[in-house]
């Protein structure tokens, strides 16, 4: 099964989430994987979870796409184009040097919300253990190996120790598409068309993943196919760097883009301010 409809079968019917709650959602994954495997669930909820990593990152958590309170977003009438942004974002992604990471690295990714940051240092290939910090607290992201990952930090002591069924997880995704009709089936086929659905799943590979740049590039002219969209003008992210918003139908998430080089800046709750591939967990990109 696809990592992406693992986490949309724990959230079906719900709003597309903001990347704060996917930020937020790596810190409360540790106290719930750690409940659920003193229960011996067998159940890899943060494999199942994961933001693929995305993503992200992602995917990576037992997400929590509740909405924020707030209540559904109402976009006033935009002069920005939500088609030719996204298709502005796809070129500008078509621009970015494709350097891979080795197996071995880890994709760094930094959130700034409004009252936190969170880190987050991602397995390559979903076979290294990574780590969160976020609020003061740090939290190991435990690799798959072999089908299995090592339990660790439960309630149960005697589950310590022990090994559970896992999928792997990669922060590198080279399994997508790079075109951008076949994303689109892609997508299209994941989510049986549904455009919540499918906003959760472009805003997951987006937010904490390493995508080549072909395949960034068809996720987000994929996007710009499905119907409904909406632009937003003079928003920001939640650094406070000014862009363009795009509102998926229905639902009060709006994705950040620079309204002139059409760059991806996050989420009006959660600004992506720090990118890069590094060597260990902890290291900082240069």
């Amino acid at each position: 099964m696809d990592e992406l409809q693992l986490v949309r079968d724990r959230a079906e019917d719900v709003p597309l989430p903001d990347l704060v709650e996917l930020g937020a959602a790596r810190a409360r994954l540790l106290a719930a994987v750690a409940s659920e495997r003193s229960r011996k669930t067998g159940k890899r909820l943060w494999q199942a979870g994961a933001a693929t990593v995305g993503l992200a990152a992602a995917i990576t958590a037992v997400v929590s796409f509740a909405p924020t309170g707030d209540g559904p977003l109402t976009p006033p009438r935009a002069a920005a184009d939500p088609v030719r942004v996204l298709h502005g974002a796809a070129a500008e992604a078509l621009k970015l040097p494709d350097a891979p990471p080795r197996p071995d690295q880890f994709v760094y990714v930094k959130t700034q919300y409004a009252y936190s940051d969170r880190e987050a240092w991602i397995s390559a290939d979903g076979k290294h253990d990574g780590y969160v910090k976020q609020d003061g607290q740090a939290f190991p992201l435990p690799a798959c190996v072999d089908g299995k990952y090592r339990v660790e930090g439960a309630n149960n002591p005697a589950a310590n120790g022990t090994e559970e069924p896992c999928v792997v997880m990669p922060a590198y995704r080279t399994d997508l598409p790079t075109t951008t009709d076949a994303m689109f089936s892609y997508l299209n086929k994941n989510t049986s068309g549904d455009a919540n659905a499918m906003g959760k799943d472009v805003q997951m590979l987006v937010g904490e993943a390493y995508l080549p740049p072909r395949t960034k590039a068809a996720l987000f002219d994929a996007a710009a196919k499905v119907p409904g969209l909406q632009a937003v003008d003079h928003v920001s992210d939640a650094a406070g760097r000014p862009g363009v918003g795009i509102t998926w139908p229905g639902h009060g998430v709006t994705l950040i883009f620079d309204a002139k080089t059409y760059t991806y800046l996050g989420t009006t709750q959660g600004a992506v301010v720090g990118y890069g591939i590094v060597d260990r967990v902890g290291q900082l990109p240069r």
